[in-house]
């Protein structure tokens, strides 16, 4: 009976081993991501130099914001009565998208009059951002690189990928919120 107990107490050692870690059939590299950073670099230089010649050549005085796109004031309000909007304030106003060539991709008339509660609503980024530098009254002309406007999807209709794009703005009104 001992010899019986020896040899199942054996093949019990023998037989339970943990399993082994498979090992991957190929090892993939950064290539991708590497191929993705090169594409993007060079699209962002495109972009910036189609911007830098378009500044050159409008003779604005262009202001860049700490956001990443540029601006100028078609008509600015001096006024420190009139408060730019924050969290919460209902901003109605009014806008057009064009090329950096200037051809119109949406009127005024097509996109209508908006109204936009701030940082509380879906807007693209440049916009969003665009519209917080803004008082009641005044027109911008906003130069949004791509990143900053509909980016890599495009708006799905007239604007395509990766297009930067001017917006000229103009702020009807802003309603503060009454719980800031």
């Amino acid at each position: 009976m001992n010899k019986f107990l020896i040899l199942v107490l054996v093949s019990l050692v023998f037989s339970c081993k943990t399993p082994e870690a498979r090992r991957p059939v190929s090892v993939k590299s950064g290539s991708f991501i590497d191929a993705s950073i090169e594409r993007n670099k060079k699209l962002n230089a495109k972009e910036q130099a189609s911007i830098e010649k378009l500044l050159q050549k409008n003779k604005k005085d262009y202001i860049a914001s700490e956001s990443g796109f540029w601006y100028y004031y078609n008509n600015k309000i001096e006024s420190d009565t009139l408060k730019t909007p924050v969290f919460g304030d209902i901003i109605n106003y009014n806008y057009n998208v064009k090329y950096l060539n200037g051809n119109l991709i949406y009127s005024k008339e097509d996109i209508k009059t908006q109204t936009y509660a701030m940082d509380k609503e879906e807007l693209f980024t440049g916009l969003r951002e665009g519209l917080k530098l803004m008082k009641t009254g005044e027109t911008i002309t906003f130069l949004f690189p791509s990143q900053k406007a509909y980016g890599y999807y495009g708006d799905e209709n007239k604007i395509g990928h990766n297009t930067p794009l001017i917006c000229e703005v103009t702020v009807n009104s802003i309603t503060q919120n009454q719980t800031n």
